[in-house]
């Protein structure tokens, strides 16, 4: 009888003990991934990439995260580095980011670097942002830019950019420019362009340059082209050089290819 009751206080530890060691070990898997998570969400929160959950910082975490953000905001505002919120400012704050703000509206503006919004210049800055505004309209204009207005131009500026408009365009069509409206030239320039696009062209052809065009050549030009050739070949042989065509040689001294001197 005493034995069975023995055996039953046994049972009954074991029964006890199991549960035990099993929260135990359960408690021991979950703490570190807890932690981790913990720790995953404060990087993401100070990080500021992601979904920051609040409830899992400690009130000490998320009076210091608080700070920096209020931090990293003003600073995006007062430089203009970044995304600003302006509800996040205080009244203080907000004075001086207006003020940074219109600085750098206006040296936009005195630059014609960045965006400028004349609408946030003060009376007295916009009458002085409007001349140089012109003066740099005159400056683009008269400089071919794409960003001129000709009609901010007075009648004299209009004439004197339409003349070195077609000054522009000579020197374009006289130096192979793309740009080259060959039909704004007058007769006498068409004829010098046509002669100065001839000497390139058969520059080209005798250099090799990729820009020859043959068919443009005419018959004296094309044995120019062949003697250039010839004598670029007999020195590219002479010095070694890979280029170097031996069986030309030959055919220019009237021998088969591969002939020997006697």
């Amino acid at each position: 009888m005493v034995h069975e009751a023995l055996q039953g206080e046994d049972a009954m530890k074991h029964v006890l003990i199991f549960p035990l060691l099993f929260g135990a070990l359960a408690y021991a898997v979950s703490a570190p991934s807890a932690d981790s998570g913990r720790t995953q969400n404060l990087s993401t929160c100070f990080d500021g990439i992601g979904t920051c959950n609040h409830s899992l910082l400690t009130p000490t975490q998320a009076q210091e995260l608080a700070a920096l953000q209020h931090d990293r905001n003003l600073y995006a505002c007062l430089t203009g580095d970044g995304e600003c919120s302006h509800s996040l400012l205080t009244p203080m704050e907000a004075k001086q980011v207006a003020e940074a703000e219109h600085r750098r509206n206006l040296l936009a503006c005195e630059t014609g670097v960045g965006l400028c919004d004349n609408s946030l210049l003060a009376p007295s800055e916009a009458p002085r942002i409007a001349k140089i505004q012109k003066e740099q309209n005159y400056l683009n204009c008269q400089t071919g830019d794409v960003t001129c207005d000709p009609s901010l131009l007075t009648p004299d500026q209009n004439a004197e950019v339409k003349i070195l408009d077609r000054e522009h365009n000579l020197l374009e069509c006289e130096t192979g420019q793309w740009q080259c409206d060959t039909s704004a030239l007058t007769p006498s320039e068409a004829k010098e362009v046509t002669a100065a696009a001839h000497i390139r062209n058969l520059l080209a052809c005798k250099t090799g340059d990729t820009g020859c065009d043959e068919s443009l050549l005419t018959r004296s030009d094309r044995a120019g082209v062949a003697e250039a050739k010839r004598q670029q070949n007999a020195l590219a042989c002479e010095a070694g050089d890979i280029s170097c065509d031996r069986s030309e040689l030959s055919a220019a001294a009237g021998k088969p290819a591969g002939a020997k001197s006697p």
